[in-house]
């Protein structure tokens, strides 16, 4: 199994095999518009648009799993993040991080790189995930990590994925 073998579907029910962003560094998030934490929108879409066109990828995953955190549907998750964070990065469909109905992207990231002593489970809105351009699971990010914080890290496997 890897990163490559999985799939999701966007917003609007169309599949997306993540051997799509084969040679792109990837940012997986799972994210909720109505969480304290929800003003990270703002600094991922700044990292999209910043990295896009030097091999950056950014999904979020919206999650509710968390206090409910994520009321809006499929079908307005996407306006929603668009007119409240100005999110033009891709969005998949609602999703569960935790429990029985992990979403297979989420299972096999938390079991790539476990949460150290808390083990796997994911903790709360906003946790990241960074894949480098060859699609191995590089490093989990605590929800508190802003995405500005990242940035050295992600400069630095894309510079590797050009050499």
């Amino acid at each position: 199994m890897s990163f490559y073998n999985l799939e999701f579907k966007t917003t609007r029910g169309e599949t997306i095999p993540l051997s799509n962003f084969k040679g792109k560094v990837v940012l997986v998030v799972n994210t909720a518009t109505k969480c304290g934490l929800a003003g990270q929108f703002e600094e991922l879409e700044m990292l999209h648009q910043k990295y896009k066109d030097k091999g950056l990828a950014v999904i979020g995953f919206p999650c509710a799993q968390f206090l409910g955190q994520e009321p809006e549907t499929d079908q307005t998750v996407e306006s929603a993040c668009k007119i409240n964070f100005g999110v033009t990065f891709q969005l998949s469909q609602k999703i569960e991080v935790n429990g029985r109905r992990t979403h297979p992207v989420f299972a096999y990231l938390k079991q790539q790189l476990p949460a150290g002593l808390f083990g796997k489970r994911i903790k709360w809105n906003f946790t990241k995930f960074l894949i480098d351009a060859e699609g191995k699971p590089f490093k989990r990010y605590a929800p508190t990590v802003k995405p500005s914080q990242m940035e050295g890290e992600i400069v630095e496997l894309l510079k590797t994925s050009r050499s």
